[in-house]
């Protein structure tokens, strides 16, 4: 079993930052890689961007450039910093980890809103 905890959300201005943080616990060295997803309100829910063992990271084209995700393996914590916010990154974010044979992992969500 892996517990995810998320924190960081709030309410920021549209060209503002956040930095969401998520913790991992348990059987965190079942963990392949570690991402992050986002619902916004009445729309299904994306993913945002993703992060292997080894380090390589992928983004969704719509915060490619704006948003990075990291880790910190001492840690056991997964970062996603988010500069130059848009009023649509408005939503709940999640963060996943991935384990082989399995479903994966979900936190409990941290809410970001972005004002205009």
């Amino acid at each position: 079993q892996v517990q995810l905890v998320e924190s960081g959300g709030g309410l920021v201005q549209a060209g503002g930052s956040l930095r969401l943080s998520c913790v991992a616990s348990g059987s965190i060295f079942s963990i392949n890689g570690m991402g992050w997803y986002r619902q916004a309100p009445g729309k299904q829910r994306e993913w945002v961007a993703s992060i292997t063992r080894g380090g390589t990271t992928n983004y969704a084209d719509s915060v490619k450039g704006r948003f990075t995700i990291s880790r910190d393996n001492a840690k056991n914590t997964t970062y996603l910093q988010m500069n130059s916010l848009k009023p649509e990154g408005t939503a709940v974010y999640y963060c996943v980890a991935g384990v082989a044979g399995r479903d994966a992992y979900w936190g409990q969500g941290t809410r970001v809103t972005v004002s205009s």
